[in-house]
């Protein structure tokens, strides 16, 4: 199958969990009387991230620190390419760091910036993964290739075995692989998988073409140019390892561990067993939900749960809805499935695979 063939349907219920989880949270807006779009502290710390990268980069090509000084501040830029993506493009991309639709843009935006197309991202994310989490040959994140078996209907292949060892090398690879081939994959075959993409207008196009000369030229001709051509590629992995380190394993950590579901299509209908909301409690995970310095790190993508759920709430109100999630979780009898540290999920993330590996 291929196309809109692929895509399964959700079955429509009367009395929806979707309808009430909906009703319970914007019952707590409208009890505090705020918005659901960010605050000041969103926009102070996009402030913050953006300046931090523009500030560092800046360093490195102009002042050209020690060798030390230079690759530790390689790894922070790379840090900080992770989490101008996970607390400002993320939010932005959604609509939800803003109340002002010009803000949300420019925020969403600030993928580009980092080298990334926004087009390409909103297809693969906003549309897909979000509506088909989990589900194999639709969602596009748990598709890495033949090196890793994901899912339980994926083809398991004799070197899936040492998968649980060899991912964290294949997870550094994200930025660069996503900057250098996926995009490029996806315009010029205009799929993402088997999914076609949206007609692309003549801005899209052009967009796209500008964003690749922009990185090309500030990523790479003018590092080369001004600290030569070793000292730019030694920089350029560090930073491009780190946060494809970084943005790989915050997304699996969130869908690739143990509880989480993979569904399958009832056929000949094309239908999913459960309705979105209890889908999407299903395939999805949260972690770390108790740490102020991770929720603020990953732009509260530890709150994975909520966040599919309410895409369009900004998250940082994700710590309070969580609990009327939970609640309703348990009236439903559906498991809530949370991971107390980053430490614990990694480890189940770890477990996940090796099972993959393993002969059924």
């Amino acid at each position: 199958m291929s196309g809109t063939s692929l895509i399964p349907k959700f079955p429509s219920t009367n009395n929806s969990l979707h309808n009430e989880l909906r009703k319970r949270v914007q019952e707590y807006f409208d009890t505090k009387g705020i918005s659901t779009a960010g605050n000041m502290s969103l926009f102070t710390k996009a402030i913050l991230l953006v300046s931090f990268f523009v500030i560092v980069y800046l360093h490195l090509l102009s002042f050209t620190p020690v060798w030390y000084f230079a690759i530790a501040e390689c790894v922070l830029l790379g840090c900080s390419i992770a989490a101008i993506g996970f607390n400002v493009m993320h939010d932005g991309s959604h609509g939800s760091f803003s109340k002002y639709k010009w803000k949300n843009k420019l925020a969403a935006y600030s993928v580009n910036m980092l080298g990334a197309n926004h087009f390409m991202w909103n297809m693969k994310h906003n549309m897909i993964h979000h509506s088909f989490t989990n589900i194999d040959g639709v969602d596009d994140d748990i598709e890495i290739g033949f090196l890793m078996r994901m899912a339980p209907t994926q083809k398991r292949l004799w070197m899936h075995r040492f998968q649980h060892f060899y991912f964290a090398f294949l997870y550094m690879l994200l930025y660069v692989f996503w900057i250098f081939f996926t995009d490029y994959q996806k315009y010029f075959t205009q799929r993402i998988g088997e999914m076609p993409l949206k007609k692309m207008t003549l801005k899209d196009h052009l967009a796209f073409w500008m964003i690749k000369i922009y990185h090309g030229f500030v990523f790479i001709v003018l590092p080369i140019i001004l600290v030569g051509w070793l000292h730019w590629l030694i920089g350029f992995l560090t930073f491009s390892l780190v946060a494809g380190f970084i943005l790989s394993i915050v997304f699996q950590l969130a869908h690739t561990v143990e509880g989480t579901a993979f569904p399958v299509a009832i056929m000949p209908a094309n239908k999913l067993p459960d309705e979105f909301a209890e889908h999407q409690i299903k395939t999805t995970a949260n972690f770390a939900t108790r740490s102020k310095l991770v929720s603020w790190l990953v732009g509260g993508l530890n709150f994975q749960i909520e966040h599919h759920l309410f895409p369009k709430i900004s998250h940082v109100h994700y710590p309070a809805i969580s609990n009327i999630v939970r609640a309703v979780c348990g009236e439903y009898k559906l498991q809530y499935i949370e991971y107390p540290t980053v430490r614990k999920a990694i480890r189940a993330h770890v477990r996940f695979l090796r099972q993959m590996g393993k002969y059924n």
